[in-house]
């Protein structure tokens, strides 16, 4: 049994110094180098946003701070939901983008009434951004690019770009997505926002 596990190790060992050695071991290391990096740079955007919103966990702080709901309670047929989205319309208008300052923060109504917060949402006007010279190309924050949504859309909104950032509520299929399958607007009351 012994001289067995032996075997096998020394299979395995072989096996890894022939990939090491081959020519397409240099391509399977940069490309695990390149999604260390992402994944390094997502970990980040999302402790900026941890780190900027903690205040707001408080709805009553980020009312406070000029946010207002909008669109009621974002959900999808078959995509799970978006929550409850809080804007501060000067951040939307302003054409900029900082990851300190998110132009709306989400919640997800609980069944005893209150809000969860769940994530922040960074979103531009594309006619705003495009409009600035020292803009090139689509935005993105900290290595992700935002989501274009075009016009006409749901929100009633013109042409812009969006990014979710799921940093209070863990998503399984990414914390980037416009969608977030584990969210539900099912205790939202449009009395009681």
């Amino acid at each position: 049994m012994r001289m067995e596990g032996f075997a096998v190790k020394v299979r395995y060992a072989v096996i890894g110094t022939l990939v090491l050695t081959s020519p397409w071991s240099s391509r399977g290391v940069a490309h695990a180098e390149q999604k260390q990096g992402a994944n390094l740079e997502a970990n980040a955007l999302v402790r900026v946003v941890r780190a900027s919103t903690e205040r707001f966990k408080n709805v009553a702080v980020a009312e406070a701070e000029g946010y207002v709901l909008q669109f009621g309670c974002v959900s999808g047929p078959d995509s799970g939901a978006m929550g409850m989205h809080y804007v501060k319309f000067p951040l939307v208008l302003d054409g900029e983008l900082d990851p300190t300052q998110p132009e709306i923060v989400i919640y997800e109504p609980q069944p005893d009434g209150s809000l969860k917060m769940i994530g922040a949402d960074y979103l531009v006007l594309a006619d705003a951004w495009h409009a600035n010279p020292n803009h090139l190309g689509p935005p993105q924050i900290m290595g992700q690019l935002l989501h274009l949504f075009e016009s006409p859309n749901r929100f009633g909104l013109p042409t812009f770009y969006t990014l979710h950032v799921w940093a209070w509520k863990e998503n399984p299929t990414g914390a980037f997505v416009n969608w977030h399958s584990n969210v539900s607007c099912n205790a939202y009351n449009p009395q009681i926002p």
